[in-house]
């Protein structure tokens, strides 16, 4: 396995106040990192200091291609659904087809294609019937699946999930670990989850985080 996102020294929060601090993590790509915590304790904080949506106070995230930097990876993210407007008029397949916009030129339209690969995403899902319906009719647990096909459908390096059991019934969980496993043989998976005995069962890293952040490789 090779290195293709690292953390060194990174100290990051809200308003000047840190919430995670002093952060040195590699993930190579095969690694199953779980990160689990209290409520409040800088999880999802985390994520985003790794997605480079919230900039470091102190110390760097680096990606990495074949053992050189990249400014780039691809990258998948299912974020918590509470982020999600599900009153914005946009159809299933218009959603996940938001998960391709980095294959594309910005002003180019979506062709058959990626179409192709947005039906393939939504049916490993179980929700293709639902392509055409619009999100805001979708219950919890089928909007959760719709969002899980917007962050697998690029073929992300990448694999970045924030809670992605929210709202989905013990069938759809089981479906979606299988799947986020069959996943884990072509890219990373980084997921949150308050569920620590799954954590511990599957992952080869987990990173604890209360602000104070341990680093456990379990194999």
């Amino acid at each position: 396995m090779s290195r293709i996102i690292s953390l060194h020294n990174a100290t990051a929060g809200y308003d000047g106040r840190p919430q995670v601090v002093g952060v040195n993590l590699d993930i190579d790509s095969r690694d199953f990192v779980g990160i689990v915590g209290p409520n409040g304790g800088g999880k999802t904080t985390l994520l985003r200091v790794i997605l480079r949506l919230l900039p470091t106070m102190e110390g760097e995230v680096c990606y990495w291609n074949n053992g050189k930097k990249t400014d780039r990876l691809a990258i998948g993210y299912l974020p918590q659904y509470s982020n999600i407007d599900r009153e914005f008029p946009i159809s299933v397949e218009e959603t996940v087809l938001q998960g391709l916009n980095g294959r594309k030129s910005l002003f180019s339209r979506f062709n058959a294609e990626h179409r192709q690969k947005v039906m393939k995403a939504l049916e490993q899902l179980q929700v293709a019937d639902l392509a055409h319906n619009p999100i805001r009719k979708l219950s919890g647990g089928q909007l959760q699946r719709v969002l899980f096909a917007r962050a697998i459908v690029g073929e992300p390096e990448v694999l970045v999930l924030d809670e992605p059991n929210t709202y989905v019934d013990q069938q759809s969980e089981e479906m979606m670990r299988e799947l986020i496993h069959a996943l884990n043989r072509q890219c990373a998976v980084v997921t949150v989850s308050h569920d620590v005995d799954y954590i511990k069962s599957v992952a080869s890293k987990i990173v604890e985080v209360n602000e104070k952040v341990t680093i456990k490789e379990t194999f």
